[in-house]
């Protein structure tokens, strides 16, 4: 009996230490920081609430997307100069990767969804690669899923109320594999850039 009670203060000691040792450095299930050249925003839970139309008229969320690594953007498709240059420098990133493409989805979620319907937006992204989706739907959608990227959007009144402008936020999102949004790629990346990023995410 004299050695079993220091044997049971031991277990109870080591069983009491568990909770701690599981925080410890080197325990825990964390991941480093990833030297992306984009701002990283891994842990922001940005782009959850994913919710729109595709160019074939289904719903699509970012659960449809498991296992892809995305590259999320806002615009439409009358945009004169930042969604061409966007979709653009997208495009030459996609050549970059090479084989790896096929792991990567490229969308773009429109801010115009009264004038971008899934036709029109299909020819418009495919324009730049056809392996490009595009989202819309209706206003409703939208508004909540740039709320949940919190992207910024706003219509610009034109000389008639069919001729407007919509002024956007113009970086794209990039997600991993789980849809966690981990880095926001400026317009100031190269594609050399952003192909980085995606690499790390391979």
């Amino acid at each position: 009996m004299s050695l079993s009670i220091p044997r049971r203060r031991l277990l109870a000691c080591t069983l009491a230490a568990l909770p701690l040792a599981l925080v410890l450095p080197g325990c825990t299930s964390e991941t480093k920081p990833l030297p992306f050249a984009g701002n990283d925003i891994t842990g922001s839970r940005l782009g959850r609430d994913l919710n729109m139309v595709d160019m074939t008229g289904q719903q699509r969320t970012l659960a449809d997307f498991k296992g892809k690594i995305l590259l999320v953007f806002f615009g439409y498709t009358q945009c004169p100069d930042i969604c061409p240059t966007a979709l653009a420098q997208a495009a030459q990133t996609m050549q970059l990767l090479g084989d790896q493409a096929d792991e990567v989805r490229v969308i773009m979620v429109s801010v115009d969804p009264l004038r971008d319907t899934p036709e029109i937006l299909n020819t418009y992204v495919h324009a730049f690669d056809p392996s490009f989706i595009g989202l819309t739907g209706t206003p409703e959608q939208l508004e909540k899923t740039a709320r949940s990227f919190k992207a910024y959007y706003a219509k610009e009144p034109g000389p008639t109320p069919e001729h407007y402008a919509m002024n956007h936020s113009s970086a794209f999102y990039l997600m991993d594999r789980d849809g966690e949004a981990r880095a926001l790629l400026g317009p100031s990346l190269t594609p050399e850039d952003m192909a980085h990023d995606i690499r790390l995410l391979l």
